[in-house]
Parts: C-alpha cells; sequence; structure tokens
C-alpha cells in the first residue's frame, strides 16, 4: 500500500509528484498511480476483440498511464447485455486478448481485465444467444432504456437464480480470472457496480429473495464474496484482486448502495475477508463528501473502514460531471444530438484530485472520457500543460485511436 500523504505543508507540485511515483499491490509494482478506467468500447465481435485494441492501450501507457484496465467481459454466455462486448472464455475470445496485454506490457504497464456479468440488465431475447433467458437475484428489474429521466415502473421477468445457477457463474468468474492469470495479465477487477449483476445482490431494490442472499446489507454482499473467494482459490495468494462498486446504477442514477459508514463497514469488509486487494469506488463525481458530517468521500471512507487501497473515478478534469441532466449523459444515453464538448482547460478538478490524494483518501486515480481524446493525458497534466488537453465529445467514441 502508498504511504499517505500528510496534507499539511504538502504542496501541489510535491502531490503532483506523488502521483507519479510507483505502486505496490502484491508482488505487483505499477509504474505511478495513474489507471485507465474500464470504458466499454463495444467493438468485438462474436465476443473477440476487434483489431486495433493492442495500439489503442499502448498509446495510453507510451503517454504515462501504469495501469491499464480492459473493458467489462462477460465470464458466460447469457452473462452480456450488448453483443458487441468482449467475453473472457472461449479460445477464440482468449486468444484475441494476448495481443494487447503484450502490448501494454512492452510500453512498460501493467493489464488487467474487468470481468463482468450483465445479470437482468440484459434483456430477454438479446443478441448473441436470444434464447438464454436472463438471470438474476430475483424477477424484478428496473430498465435501462431511453425512458431513464422520467418515472417508470419495473419489469418482472424470468425466475431467481437458484443455487446451482449462483454456484455456476461463481465459478465461471474464477474460470475467467483463472484464463487472465494464465495470459499474464497482471491481476483482475471484478465488476460489482451499476446495476449490473453482482450490485443487483447488493441493492434491495432488486434483490427480492428470501434465503441467505438477502437480509442485512452484509448478507447482500455473499455472493459478491463468494466470486472473490472463488478468485482467490484459483489465482491463488499473489495475483491482485480489484473490485469495483458505486453509489450509482445504470438504472437509477440517484441509487445509493451505502447510505452511512457503518454500511461503508456492511459492504467492504466481507469483500476484504474474502480475498479482494483493492476497491475500485465509482462516484460521477469524486471529490463529494460521501456522508452528512463528514467531508470524507466515498473512497476516503472505503480506504478507512476496509484497511485497503483505494481507486477514485468520476469525472476528473471534466468541467462538468457524468450525470442525470448533463448535456454529456444526453448524448451517451438517449442519443441527443452530440453538440456539446467538456472543456479540460480548467485544472480545479486537479486541484481537488491532489488535496484528496494529500490527505490520504486514495491511492490511485482512474481516468476514463479524458484519456479518449488525449492519449498523454497523464503526461500533459504533470507537466501542467492543461491549455493542451482537446476537448472530448462523443465524436471520439466511433473508432479506438
Amino acid at each position: 500500500m502508498a504511504m499517505p500523504l500528510d496534507a499539511a505543508g504538502v504542496s501541489r507540485e510535491e502531490a503532483m509528484a506523488g502521483l507519479f511515483t510507483p505502486f505496490r499491490l502484491r508482488q505487483l509494482v505499477l509504474p505511478n498511480r495513474i489507471v485507465m478506467a474500464p470504458m466499454g468500447r463495444c467493438f468485438a465481435t462474436d465476443g473477440v476483440l476487434a483489431d486495433g485494441y493492442a495500439d489503442y492501450f499502448r498509446k495510453r501507457v507510451e503517454g504515462g498511464v501504469g495501469l491499464i484496465l480492459g473493458e467489462a467481459s462477460s465470464v458466460a454466455d447469457e452473462g452480456s447485455s450488448n453483443p458487441t462486448s468482449p467475453r473472457f472464455y472461449g479460445d477464440a475470445a482468449l486468444e484475441a486478448w494476448r495481443a494487447p496485454i503484450a502490448a501494454v506490457h512492452a510500453a512498460g504497464g501493467a493489464f488487467m481485465p474487468q470481468i463482468w456479468h450483465a445479470g437482468l440488465a440484459r434483456a430477454p431475447g438479446t443478441d448473441p444467444f436470444p434464447d438464454l433467458p436472463s438471470i438474476g437475484p430475483s424477477d424484478w428489474y428496473i430498465p435501462n432504456t431511453d425512458e431513464q429521466l422520467r418515472p417508470r415502473p419495473g419489469h418482472v421477468y424470468g425466475n431467481p437464480m437458484s443455487e446451482s445457477q449462483i454456484a455456476d457463474v461463481i465459478a465461471r468468474f474464477g474460470e475467467a480470472a483463472a484464463h487472465a492469470q494464465r495470459l499474464g495479465a497482471d491481476g483482475v477487477e471484478i465488476h460489482g457496480a451499476h446495476g449490473y449483476l453482482i450490485d443487483q445482490f447488493f441493492w434491495p431494490t432488486m434483490n427480492r429473495r428470501t434465503d441467505d442472499y438477502n437480509g442485512s446489507l452484509r448478507d447482500r454482499t455473499r455472493f459478491g464474496a463468494e466470486v472473490v473467494r472463488e478468485i482467490r482459490r484459483r489465482t491463488g495468494a499473489d495475483f491482485p484482486i480489484l473490485f469495483r462498486f458505486s453509489q450509482w446504477k445504470l438504472q437509477d442514477y440517484d441509487a445509493r448502495t451505502v447510505n452511512s459508514p457503518e454500511e461503508v463497514a456492511d459492504l467492504v469488509e466481507p469483500l476484504a475477508e474474502a480475498g479482494v486487494d483493492l476497491f475500485h469506488v465509482s462516484v460521477r463525481r469524486f471529490w463529494e463528501a460521501a456522508f452528512t458530517g463528514s467531508d470524507l468521500t466515498l473512497s476516503g471512507w472505503t480506504r478507512k473502514l476496509s484497511g485497503l487501497p483505494t481507486m477514485t473515478v468520476g469525472s476528473i478534469t471534466l468541467d462538468q460531471p457524468f450525470g442525470v441532466g448533463t448535456d454529456d449523459y444526453a448524448e451517451h444515453f438517449t442519443k441527443a444530438d452530440a453538440s456539446q464538448h467538456l472543456d479540460f482547460s480548467r485544472p480545479a478538478s486537479m486541484d481537488r484530485v491532489l488535496d484528496l490524494f494529500a490527505k490520504g483518501e486514495f491511492d490511485l486515480i482512474a481516468i476514463g472520457r479524458a484519456l479518449l481524446s488525449n492519449p498523454d493525458w497523464a503526461r500533459i497534466v504533470r507537466e501542467g500543460r492543461f491549455h493542451d488537453l482537446k476537448p472530448y465529445s462523443r465524436d471520439v467514441l466511433g473508432s479506438l485511436a
């Protein structure tokens, strides 16, 4: 774990330098604290990555990123909500990951896939396996649709996962992590956020079970903890395991997984005991205090209560946060005209990053959209050349550049 910095007397320059110091996670040593967030680019056919990912990731490492997190990759046939998302199983799909991993390593960076199961975020009939049922903790799903900004009812479909289905999905996560280890990945991130399967177990709105996988928040972490435990069993003691969780869901941007420090402990302690090494805390605005009565962010509370390092993410160096009510939200989820550009030229949010990093609230920072327009974001920011950062617009999503 990186040493926490003492905010008192730490200059902006010293805090910036701290972001570019090495970071150890088990036997892995990252060259710095800058991470490429796992953005879903969805350039896959039959689960196989398109050509271009090796260069796409390599450019970001050459631009100063220390760790690349691959986009959400399904662990099972029924696990993907998008037919163009990659898989992390099957010979052809796994083979396609070799070149990107090798390219990242050759450039001096580390690579971890993000393994994922969409659960009931996959609507029944979704290609490429339309005949497979969608599965989740229970049968209740709040849909992710273009009506997202308006009140809408939930849908009831499918059946609650059986014990055998739960065991199968847990095994699939373990197999995917073992595949990642064999391919030479430096660890794995479990996607337990944003209203997908593991998060659906955390979330009482969608978890209506009557067995040991529901009840208190600690009870609702059981499925996620069993996934972690299986991955640890399959990969051994030295393979880093990251776990991403979030407050917000794609189905409900105002939803909250935890509502107090006590609930943070209820969530992260069982996962840490199961084998998590680092928590990736996903919020829409990384700088916001998590709860009334304290200035600590959710990442800060997670670090304090788990005793583990954390990674923060959410609107770093963007002039407006990602979320409901912004033009950027409309561009991505309601397919509005992509006319809004986000300005990077103002370093205000970077000052917040440095201040919170100096206070020891997180160890790593994950950058998403800013890295799409600026592969060399890390170098530019380190040198203080904010005026050289290119604006982000939805146009950059059209290719792997």
